[in-house]
Order: structure tokens, then sequence, then C-alpha cells
């Protein structure tokens, strides 16, 4: 099975789509896409330093637009699965066939624009911390009033939150844990981007769509999404909500995906790959930088594209908050347990009172995906039921 992944920001270098510019139409589809983003795309791609684009309002709908472009010459009809980071889903639910390219550029564009304006509200950032135990982690995140904005498996998880509080953080790191503060507006993917969902969802509730073609798995929760209004409403949540990009590669590896390729500017996801899903049935992975990629990526696709004999389903589920609070989980169930449906997993307690969780699916419990005590938002997951660890 073939995946395609269009990477998120961070992944931009000065002067990637140089080459694509020898390609014919690209130039003038850049311009088009320019128009409706609001930014000039080629310059951004081409001639503008390492400063200029790592400004958010420009970043988002380049990296879109780049993705987009590589992606048109590219045998699409043996792609079974899509998925991006952060911003990336935006030009994954095109490719998925949810979004036409058009309304991916210009979603990337406001996208971009307001989450600039939010970070401009109040000074904040992110660090990523690498290695330590996750739950430490975690738990030192939470003391230092920040959030787990992205995490991206293989050792990585991206705090954000107030500069106080990554201050705290870099002088009293958890144990084994080195941490990194990343040259961002701001604290991306937590409550403080809350004016940018607002205003993105205004203008992403006009825009046409469609059920996906191939399989999309989301930021939220790593799950395969299978309706159009779904996937945009995912979408505009995902502005404030964490990147469970460690979801996304272990549904990669429920899928049987056994290909990958990587949109440009490409390298960051498919090192993330590379180090979570390791030994026997590693997938085969593409970076595709330049327009000389194409062959291999070609290559591959043949090998390991066309459609498969029975349609893929995701081997997990995931339960998720029903209600804002704190969640408090069964004591006595710890991860491997055996659960049937409508057993009982916890509650959150919220200003309504407790609201039971229950599951929904009967499997093993592979993984808790919120503690005891944490805050959690509507919808925010919980638990993960079957697959593999």
């Amino acid at each position: 099975m073939l995946a395609v992944l269009s990477p998120g920001q961070g992944s931009q270098k000065p002067g990637f789509l140089n080459p694509w510019l020898d390609v014919a139409g690209v130039e003038a589809r850049l311009r088009w896409w320019s128009a409706l983003a609001g930014v000039d795309l080629i310059h951004l791609g081409t001639r503008a330093d390492a400063d200029e684009i790592k400004d958010t309002a420009r970043t988002q709908p380049l990296l879109v637009a780049a993705a987009l472009l590589a992606a048109e010459h590219l045998p699409m009809h043996d792609v079974a699965l899509v998925a991006g980071h952060s911003v990336g889903e935006l030009g994954a639910a095109a490719l998925a066939g949810v979004l036409p390219a058009e309304a991916a550029v210009t979603l990337a564009g406001v996208r971009g624009r307001e989450m600039a304006a939010a970070c401009a509200l109040e000074p904040t950032g992110m660090a990523a911390v690498l290695g330590g135990d996750p739950d430490e982690v975690l738990a030192a995140l939470e003391a230092h009033g920040l959030y787990a904005a992205n995490r991206n498996g293989a050792g990585q998880i991206v705090a954000a939150g107030s500069l106080a509080g990554l201050d705290k953080l870099a002088a009293e790191p958890p144990a084994r844990a080195r941490i990194i503060r990343l040259q961002v507006a701001g604290a991306f993917h937590t409550p403080y981007m809350a004016p940018a969902e607002a205003a993105l969802a205004g203008v992403a509730a006009g825009v046409t769509v469609a059920d996906p073609a191939r399989i999309l798995l989301s930021n939220l929760d790593g799950e395969p999404v299978g309706h159009g209004r779904e996937t945009v409403q995912r979408l505009v949540r995902q502005v404030t909500a964490p990147v469970r990009w460690d979801l996304c590669m272990r549904a990669l590896a429920d899928l049987g995906v056994t290909g990958v390729i990587e949109l440009p500017p490409a390298g960051t996801l498919a090192g993330l790959v590379k180090r979570e899903l390791k030994g026997e049935g590693a997938p085969e992975i593409v970076t595709l930088n330049t327009p000389d990629d194409l062959p291999a990526a070609r290559r591959l696709a043949a090998r390991h594209g066309g459609p498969a004999a029975h349609p893929p389903v995701a081997r997990f589920r995931v339960v998720v908050a029903p209600a804002a609070g704190v969640f408090t989980p069964v004591a006595e169930l710890t991860e491997g347990a055996a659960l049937h449906a409508g057993q009982v997993l916890g509650h959150v307690d919220g200003r309504q009172g407790p609201v039971e969780v229950t599951a929904h699916h009967t499997g093993p419990l592979t993984e808790w995906l919120a503690h005891h005590a944490d805050p959690v938002a509507p919808g925010q997951p919980l638990v993960r039921i079957g697959g593999s660890h």
C-alpha cells in the first residue's frame, strides 16, 4: 500500500521551489495560487531568505502549494492513503479529493494570516522536548502551564505556551530530556490560537467539499476520516488541537503501508517514519524534493501502489471526551486490558457534573491518550482501542 505525506511548517528551505519552475505550467499555476493566497509564492519559493519564509502568514500557503504542485506529477491513482502534518493536512485533504486545490491554497492563506495575528496578541512560543519518559515530559509541561502541541513520535514532544513557562521548562528539564527552543512566532495548536480557529471556521464553512476518495488520516487522532464536512471541521479544530503525528504513523503500520512518498520540502516526515517504523515491515521511503526525484517516486509507486484487493480498514478505534472537564480514568484499567463495548473507562468532571466515558468497541486497551487529572476538551482523544502499540 502506498502513502503520500505532506509536510508542515518548519520543513521549508530557501529556494526549494527553484527546480520546479523549469517544469511546464508550474510558474503559471503559482501565479494563480498567489492571487488566491495573498502572497507571492514564486518569490517565497525561489528568492526569499530563511527569515522571510519562516513568517507563518507566508510559510503556510507556500508549503501547501509546493506539495500540490509536486503531487500533480505523481500517479495518484496508485496512492491508497494520504496524510499531512499540521498545515500539510490541507494539502492532504486536497489530494484525497475533499477540497479543490484552489480551496486548499486559499484556506492555507487564511490560516497563516490568522495564526500570525493570534501570535501577536500575546508572547508565546514552542520548544522541542527530545527524549525522556513521555509521561514525565507531559507532567512537566502541565506543571509549567504548557501544552503538548505536537506528539511526533520517535521520542519527540513539542511544548507550547507562555515564554515564561518555556523558560522554566528549559531550566528544569525532565530527566534524560533535551530542550530545543523553536524559532516560531507563537504557540501553535494550543488555545492561544482560538481567534485563528474562529476566523478559519468562518471561511471554511463556505467551501464545497466531497467525501475522501482515498484514506485520509487526521492529526486529531490518527484515524481515517470518512466524510468531507467532518474533514473540514477537523482541519479547523486542528488550529488549537494537538498534532498527534505519532498516532498517524501507527495508523500507517496498522493499515499495512509498505511505501511512502514525502512531498516537498521533504525530509522531516520521512525521518520521523524511519525512526518510528523500524525493522521488518518498515516502509520503503522516497523523499520528493526536486523534479529529479520523480523517477524514483514513480518507481516506488509502481512497486507499492494500486488498488487493494480489499478496502483497507483501520484496526483501531479512539474514544474521545464527551465534554470539557478533568479526566479520571478507571484506575484498574491498564494498557493491554481486554475491553468490551459499553465498558466504563472513566469519567470527565465538568461544569454539569461527571460524564461517563465508555468503550464503543471491543478490543485491547492499546494506549491511554489522556491521564488522571488531565484537562480535556470535547472530542479530545482519551483511549486507543485495538491495533498495535
